[in-house]
């Protein structure tokens, strides 16, 4: 099986459980698909934009039609969860969202819990690159689980780099940015900073043990404060989720037959080339 796959459908099945979308959304293969090729097309052109373009507008199309559904019901029962919840919401006018502006805050949830899958697959390749740490996830606890996610995250470039455009004028570092420059921070270059991570070239989940990182220090998905800065506000379910998935993976028993493991850092999102397939003995 490629893990990227399973793990995408995984995901995606249980967050459309969870919010109470998965008799609107079709299978959670077809949600998978969909939100892969979202966040596969952001900060591209071409072929890979325009499927995303298609696969969010078929997503959105379907939640907006599950939120028409729940009002022409007579409203979120109690008890109706995610689904409920957004389309039941009024906004500071009194009202209710437009069922488009609601499937893209229902999108906003499963989307980027399905971009898990590519943080499970960089565990996966951490597993079996560095082998030692298996059986300290498998006795480590939740403690050492979520220092591995953190150092997974630290150590595998999701997004090698980000680009943004400077809002006013500024001096970073002693250098000029007029207002208007294309800046790009280096995300993989601060990963594997020296002056900030000692021996920055080892994956070692116990740089995490017993602590949080700081909000400059840790940045695959933004710096700063999520409250008031651009990082991502699902940063600690992300965290949760991979802490909860990364033993599943050391307790699984599978090969890694021969393929290409390479991670490309020219492409963005990256993950192995081969998306890591797993051999799985057949159940009997």
């Amino acid at each position: 099986m490629v893990l990227f796959d399973e793990a995408a459908a995984v995901l995606a099945g249980a967050v459309c459980e969870w919010t109470g979308t998965a008799g609107a959304v079709g299978g959670a293969r077809g949600v998978a698909e969909d939100c892969v090729a979202m966040v596969d097309g952001f900060a591209t052109a071409g072929p890979r934009h325009w499927k995303a373009r298609r696969a969010r507008a078929r997503q959105e199309a379907l939640l907006a039609g599950a939120v028409e559904e729940v009002r022409a019901a007579g409203g979120p029962p109690g008890g109706a969860g995610v689904l409920g919840a957004v389309a039941g919401h009024r906004d500071s006018d009194g009202r209710l969202l437009d069922p488009r502006t609601a499937a893209v805050e229902l999108l906003n949830i499963i989307r980027p819990t399905v971009a898990v899958a590519w943080f499970t697959v960089f565990a996966a390749h951490a597993l079996h690159r560095t082998p030692g740490v298996r059986a300290e996830l498998l006795a480590g606890g939740a403690p050492y689980a979520r220092a591995f996610a953190h150092e997974v995250r630290r150590f595998y470039p999701f997004v090698p780099f980000v680009g943004g455009l400077a809002a006013r004028d500024l001096r970073f570092g002693g250098q000029p940015v007029p207002e208007g420059a294309l800046v790009l921070l280096d995300v993989h270059g601060h990963h594997r900073d020296p002056g900030l991570w000692p021996d920055p070239h080892r994956f070692d989940p116990l740089r995490f043990l017993g602590r949080e990182p700081g909000p400059g220090e840790l940045i695959p998905q933004g710096g700063g404060d999520a409250r008031t800065g651009h990082r991502c506000p699902g940063e600690d379910i992300a965290v949760g989720l991979l802490a909860s998935l990364a033993p599943a993976l050391a307790r699984l028993d599978a090969d890694v037959p021969g393929q290409d493991l390479e991670i490309p850092l020219h492409r963005i999102p990256t993950r192995p080339r081969s998306g890591f397939v797993l051999a799985v003995p057949a159940r009997r």
